[in-house]
C-alpha cells in the first residue's frame, strides 16, 4: 500500500533540489569547471571540465568527501582555510599549479543554497601576464634604483615624495628617509620651484618643459640643475617621475663658448678687413705688373736697341756689351713681370672644370716651343690621347711651366727628349699628370726649395730663369684641390700634379 506522507516528501525533495542546484545540461555546457557540493562539502554533482582538471575522467564521485578528488599537496595546503571560510559562508578561492588539462588552476568556492559550488578556471594566461607584469615592475624598480641619472617621484596631489633612487641620495647629500621624509618645495630655496609647482597643478598628467633652476643640497648649497618631468603612476598614485641634470659646469662652459664666439667674431671680422687689404694691395700690384713697371721697361728697351743701331759703329765692343745687357736684363725683368702678373692673376679655386685632351694641350704648347727655338731637336713622347678634369686655362698655365721648365733642362741635351702622362693616383679619385725629362735634374737634398718662389737650385746663366714656374704649377693644382711633387732620376728629373676628378670622370677615364 503508497505510503502518500513518503510520497509527497519524496516528490517535494525533488522539486527543491530541481529548484536549487544547477540543472545536469548547464554544468555540462560550462566553459568552467563545476562542482557540486553539500553542506558536508561531499560532491553532489561535477561537470566533464571538472573531470578532465582533476583527472577523474570515468567513475562515480557522488557522495565523496571533495578533497579526496584532489591531490593530496593542493588539500594539504588549503583545506583548513577553506574549511574556515566555509563555516562562515564566505567565498574564498586560490590557485595552483595543475599538471591535468592546464597550468595553472583556480579553484573558486562560492555559498549555494545547499552547500557549495566549486568553479575551476584555467588561468594560465591570467597567470603568466601577473608574471610578465610583476617582472616589468621589478625591472622597472631595478632600472630607477640603478640608474646612473639623479632621479625622484612625487605625488602629484599632496606632492610628497614617493621614491627616490641611490644617485639622488647621493647628488643631494642626503639619506633615503630623511628624502623621503620631505615635500617637493623643501628642494627649492625661497619657494622657487612655486613655477614647477603651478605648471604641475595647470598641465595635470602631461609632459612638462625642461626647467632650470636652483635646489637646495642636503648639506644646505645650492646647485644650478635642469629638470625633465614627465607623469607615471606609482603604486596607484597619480605621479610624476624628475630627473635632474647638474648644469652648472655646462651653464659656465655656455658662458665661456658665448665669449669664445664673440672673441672669434671680432677676429674673423679682423682677418676678413685685412683680407680685404691684402686683395687691395694684390690689384694694385697687378695693376702696376700690367701698367706701370712694363713702361718703363719697354722704353729702357727701346732706347738700348736705337742706341745699339744709330750709334753702334761709334761705340767700342764694352760699350756694345753694355748694350746687350741692358737688353737682356730688361727682358728678363719684362718675363719676370709677366711671371708674377701670371702667379698673382690665378684665381683662388677652380669652378669652372671641363674635361681637357691632354695630349693636344702639350703639343699645342711644345709646337710653340720649337718655333721660339728652331735649332733644337727634342723628342716628345705622350699617351695616344689622355683625358682628364680641370680648369682649362689654368691648365695650360701648368702644362706651359712645365713643359718650358723641361724643355729648358734639356737644353745641353743632344738626344732631349720629354715625356708626358696621365697616371693614377695614391687615391681612387685623383688623375696624376706626369711630365719627365732626361735633363739636368736636381739634387734630391734640396728638393724642398723646387716649389718655393725664386728658389733655383742652377746657375741662371746657365738656366735662365725666375724661380716662379714650379711655384704657379702648385698654386694651379691647390686651386684644384690636388698636390705636385718631384723626383730626381739618373737619366734626368719627374714632376707631378695630382689632380682630384669628379666620379663620373675618373669612372669614364678607367673605360678608356
Amino acid at each position: 500500500m503508497l505510503d502518500i506522507k513518503k510520497f509527497v516528501f519524496s516528490v517535494t525533495h525533488a522539486i527543491r533540489r530541481a529548484l536549487v542546484l544547477p540543472s545536469w545540461n548547464a554544468l555540462d555546457v560550462a566553459r568552467d569547471g563545476m562542482v557540486v557540493l553539500d553542506s558536508a562539502g561531499r560532491i553532489v554533482a561535477l561537470n566533464a571540465v571538472a573531470r578532465r582538471f582533476l583527472n577523474r575522467v570515468d567513475g562515480d564521485f557522488s557522495g565523496r568527501d571533495f578533497w579526496s578528488a584532489v591531490p593530496p599537496g593542493i588539500a594539504t595546503l588549503h583545506q583548513l582555510a577553506t574549511a574556515q571560510a566555509m563555516a562562515l559562508s564566505k567565498d574564498h578561492f586560490f590557485v595552483e599549479r595543475s599538471d591535468f588539462g592546464c597550468d595553472w588552476l583556480e579553484y573558486c568556492f562560492r555559498p549555494h543554497a545547499t552547500g557549495y559550488v566549486v568553479n575551476l578556471r584555467d588561468v594560465t594566461h591570467k597567470h603568466d601576464l601577473q608574471l610578465l607584469l610583476a617582472k616589468s615592475k621589478q625591472t622597472n624598480l631595478l632600472l630607477f634604483e640603478k640608474n646612473p641619472n639623479v632621479m625622484w617621484i612625487f605625488d602629484m596631489a599632496s606632492q610628497r615624495i614617493l621614491s627616490v633612487n641611490q644617485a639622488a641620495c647621493d647628488f643631494y647629500a642626503m639619506t633615503r628617509s630623511s628624502f623621503l621624509a620631505m615635500k617637493l618645495g623643501a628642494l627649492f630655496p625661497d619657494h622657487s620651484g612655486a613655477a614647477l609647482f603651478d605648471s604641475v597643478d595647470k598641465a595635470g598628467p602631461t609632459e612638462l618643459a625642461l626647467q632650470i633652476c636652483n635646489q637646495i643640497k642636503g648639506d644646505g648649497t645650492l646647485v644650478l640643475v635642469e629638470l625633465a618631468c614627465g607623469p607615471i603612476v606609482w603604486q596607484d598614485h597619480q605621479a610624476m617621475l624628475v630627473s635632474v641634470s647638474d648644469v652648472a659646469e655646462r651653464h659656465l662652459s655656455d658662458r665661456t663658448l658665448r665669449q669664445e664666439n664673440t672673441e672669434l667674431k671680432l677676429a674673423l671680422s679682423s682677418a676678413n678687413e685685412a683680407l680685404k687689404n691684402a686683395s687691395r694691395d694684390v690689384n694694385a700690384l697687378t695693376y702696376a705688373l700690367s701698367h706701370d713697371m712694363q713702361i718703363p721697361l719697354h722704353v729702357a728697351n727701346g732706347f738700348a736697341a736705337i742706341l745699339a743701331k744709330k750709334y753702334g759703329e761709334l761705340i767700342d765692343h764694352t760699350g756694345r756689351h753694355y748694350i746687350n745687357r741692358i737688353q737682356d736684363s730688361t727682358r728678363l725683368m719684362a718675363e719676370l713681370v709677366d711671371d708674377l702678373r701670371r702667379l698673382v692673376k690665378l684665381p683662388q679655386r677652380s669652378d669652372r672644370l671641363e674635361t681637357l685632351d691632354v695630349t693636344a694641350l702639350c703639343a699645342a704648347i711644345v709646337d710653340d716651343l720649337r718655333l721660339r727655338d728652331p735649332e733644337r731637336t727634342v723628342t716628345l713622347e705622350m699617351n695616344a690621347r689622355t683625358t682628364v678634369a680641370a680648369d682649362k686655362s689654368l691648365l695650360v698655365i701648368a702644362l706651359s711651366c712645365l713643359l718650358d721648365n723641361a724643355w729648358k733642362f734639356t737644353s745641353k741635351k743632344v738626344d732631349a727628349w720629354i715625356k708626358v702622362a696621365v697616371i693614377a693616383g695614391d687615391r681612387p679619385s685623383d688623375r696624376v699628370l706626369q711630365v719627365s725629362d732626361n735633363g739636368e735634374g736636381f739634387d734630391p737634398a734640396y728638393r724642398d726649395k723646387l716649389f718655393v718662389a725664386f728658389q733655383r737650385l742652377h746657375s741662371g746663366a746657365d738656366y735662365p730663369g725666375h724661380g716662379l714656374g714650379l711655384v704657379t704649377v702648385l698654386r694651379v693644382a691647390e686651386r684644384h684641390g690636388g698636390r705636385v711633387w718631384a723626383e730626381s732620376t739618373p737619366n734626368g728629373a719627374s714632376f707631378y700634379m695630382a689632380l682630384p676628378q669628379a666620379q663620373g670622370e675618373h669612372a669614364s677615364e678607367q673605360a678608356n
